[in-house]
């Protein structure tokens, strides 16, 4: 197998305000076709980071290349080949879903079929109703379907699950996985741990600004096992939310 091709390379990427370093010199690769995760507490630059490579956000200093584009060069490039979540939809509440998806494509100047993008993320049968009377997790599936309007080689995803109950949090990761099957790259930025461990090939930790751990989940987790760490409750082979979706079943509920 040749060298995986890398789809965003970050060399040295600072990035400061005013007196206040938010980026200091971080490097990574996100790879075609991975998800990739970035982790960290908040205000920890993740979120600085990630609006550089969407080229929302200048850079102070260092390279971001995404699919080979240089993001203070070819930032229209790369717009045209990134998806990210669209918040706009909580500006028009009144609005359905295959309005909404009519407007968004205009914006992106690209014609797509509405209840198509409403099949990929199991939405199809609240075609007609608005924005505002969608549940929490319905709401996080239309905002993944913006993010493919226009067949993004990469998405990002910033925090998809936060606040959804866990049939919910688990169908958006079985979601998110489809995705990546079908090719797209993923990057994404989330709280919950067992998330980040589930869904992701990679991840790196972000801490004041400095990368301080990337590896896969699995190797991260033997790396601090081989250093003699030891939990103080026995491990079981399922957890409580193993036992929760069990009991009440995995269907999206809707409410």
């Amino acid at each position: 197998m040749g060298e995986k091709q890398a789809m965003i390379r970050v060399t040295d990427l600072v990035k400061k305000y005013d007196d206040f370093t938010a980026v200091k010199g971080i490097s990574f690769d996100v790879y075609e076709g991975e998800i990739f995760g970035l982790l960290g507490p908040n205000g920890a630059g993740k979120t600085t980071t990630l609006e550089i490579i969407e080229t929302l956000r200048t850079k102070t200093s260092g390279a971001v290349h995404v699919n080979g584009f240089a993001v203070d060069e070819d930032a229209h490039a790369i717009k045209q080949i990134i998806g990210v979540q669209l918040q706009a939809a909580g500006y028009y509440p009144n609005l359905n879903l295959v309005e909404l998806l009519e407007l968004f494509s205009g914006l992106y100047g690209v014609r797509v079929k509405p209840m198509d993008m409403l099949a990929k993320v199991n939405l199809q049968e609240k075609a007609k109703a608005k924005y505002k009377a969608l549940s929490g997790g319905q709401k996080q599936r239309f905002s993944i379907a913006t993010t493919l309007i226009n067949s993004p080689k990469i998405i990002f995803l910033d925090e998809p699950t936060t606040g959804l109950d866990p049939q919910a949090r688990r169908n958006l990761w079985q979601l998110i996985g489809e995705i990546r099957d079908s090719g797209t790259t993923v990057v994404l930025t989330t709280h919950y741990m067992d998330e980040a461990e589930q869904l992701c090939d990679r991840v790196a930790f972000v801490e004041r600004g400095e990368i301080i751990a990337l590896d896969t989940p699995d190797q991260l987790i033997d790396n601090l096992l081989q250093a003699g760490f030891e939990r103080k409750k026995e491990v079981k082979r399922a957890n409580l939310e193993d036992v929760f979706i069990h009991l009440t079943g995995q269907e999206w509920r809707e409410g």
